[in-house]
């Protein structure tokens, strides 16, 4: 069977947590992304499971500007539906 490279980049630490992770389990954390990207052709479709994920600093500082922006009234409009967006970008002149 011909093989072909994906290179990705990552922090070294999450690299190290990854193959020592994959280690526990018994297998090569190479066998462990080949089976994510075969379930993703197979499900198309990526589901994380973000329950227990603390946001970096960069987030939290945009969530809690957007918290400010919010309570001084400074904020995009909600919309109903995806034609109310349109309508209202189409008045902006976008």
């Amino acid at each position: 069977m011909n093989y072909t490279v994906i290179a990705t980049k990552v922090d070294p630490q999450t690299k190290k947590q990854a193959q020592e992770t994959a280690e526990r389990l018994g297998m090569p954390l190479s066998v462990i992304i080949k089976a994510f990207i075969k379930q993703l052709i197979r499900t198309q479709s990526v589901a994380f499971d973000a329950y227990n994920e603390e946001p970096n600093e960069y987030f939290k500082s945009v969530i809690a500007q957007a918290k400010k922006n919010l309570i001084k009234g400074s904020h995009s409009p909600v919309f109903e539906s995806g034609d109310e967006a349109v309508g209202w970008l189409e008045k902006q002149g976008l």
